[in-house]
């Protein structure tokens, strides 16, 4: 893996090998390779953020099965643990533990099945990007009139967090591979900042026209007419359409529906959770104070202050124009839902 692969992680060295993975922390200072040979620092890797998003997670996950089931064999309790440590690492993407679950299914095969499953899964995500790509960006020239898209979107949602591509960045790329991007508005999104340290990282590197926005300045841009279509990934779609992504996506749907703009998810089939009625569902992680009262290592709050420091929103299906997947467009502004 190279940096200009933009492969997010992969498997390495056959059986007996380890997943080797883009430190997403270390970014956009140092383009940073980690090494993960054991089920303990792959937990730690999902949890510090050094691998994210919901396909990336999902395959992350899907490969740290293999590591269990080298390091314990294919059954009995340490195993079982190291599973449930996997799939329970965060629990707002339906993808991690989904992957996991289907990869250890197969682990009464032994490792090389396990490979196996989890190699699949990182190529379905690979097809599903270029898919959603382009089935979001033929939606995006249907809905918007200008022949250059000005295209808001907040997170990460690139390669970086879906193996390579992504998910509404691909479709940015998508638009902008065929000369059809006038601009991508990033939002910082804090408070980790992942819209700066990565969406505008994977702009650059593909050589897009963008600019970076103050989080709370994404509604009022849309109001000014500032852009012509907003696009977010998912952690996980309800089976109504209620969708959970980074916090702050909530908001700019509310400025979408104002300001009369399309507003769309894009999502792979793995993240639709018809076993979830509705967002109300979906349970939210809290990642804790110290990330909103410090940025990197310099407090930004008072000693002692708390924080609510929610990592995603759940925007209500009512707010979506469409959710994209890597095998359909679903119009929930015609009253469509995806499961």
């Amino acid at each position: 893996m190279d940096g200009s692969a933009l492969r997010t992680l992969d498997w390495v060295g056959g059986a007996g090998g380890a997943v080797e993975m883009v430190d997403q922390t270390a970014l956009p200072a140092a383009y940073t390779l980690l090494r993960i040979d054991n089920v303990a620092d792959m937990v730690a890797a999902i949890r510090r953020l050094s691998v994210r998003g919901a396909p990336a997670i999902g395959v992350a996950g899907a490969f740290g099965v293999a590591l269990a089931v080298q390091a314990h064999g294919t059954r009995g309790p340490a195993f079982d643990d190291a599973v449930i440590q996997l799939r329970e690492a965060r629990p707002t993407a339906v993808n991690l533990a989904r992957m996991v679950d289907r990869t250890a299914a197969r682990a009464a095969e032994g490792l090389e099945a396990v490979l196996a499953e989890a190699a699949a899964i990182r190529d379905e995500e690979l097809a599903a990007s270029v898919a959603m790509g382009s089935l979001g960006a033929d939606l995006v020239l249907e809905l918007v009139a200008r022949p250059d898209v000005r295209a808001m979107t907040i997170c990460n949602t690139g390669g970086l967090a879906a193996v390579e591509r992504g998910t509404a960045l691909a479709v940015i790329q998508t638009l902008h591979e065929r000369g059809r991007l006038a601009e991508a508005l990033a939002l910082e999104t804090r408070p980790l900042l992942q819209g700066a340290r990565l969406t505008a990282w994977e702009l650059d590197r593909m050589g897009a026209p963008h600019r970076l926005l103050v989080d709370s300045a994404g509604p009022f841009m849309l109001a000014r007419g500032e852009a012509d279509v907003v696009l977010t990934g998912a952690d996980r779609v309800a089976a109504n359409g209620d969708t959970a992504n980074k916090i702050g996506t909530f908001s700019l749907a509310l400025g979408a529906r104002h300001a009369g703009v399309p507003f769309i998810v894009v999502a792979p089939e793995s993240t639709v959770d018809a076993a979830t009625p509705d967002g109300a569902g979906i349970a939210i992680e809290d990642r804790g104070t110290d990330e909103v009262v410090s940025l990197a290592g310099v407090a930004t709050a008072p000693d002692g202050t708390a924080a609510a420091n929610p990592a995603f929103d759940v925007t209500p299906a009512e707010l979506i124009t469409a959710v994209v997947t890597d095998q359909r467009i679903v119009r929930l502004d015609q009253h469509q839902t995806p499961a």
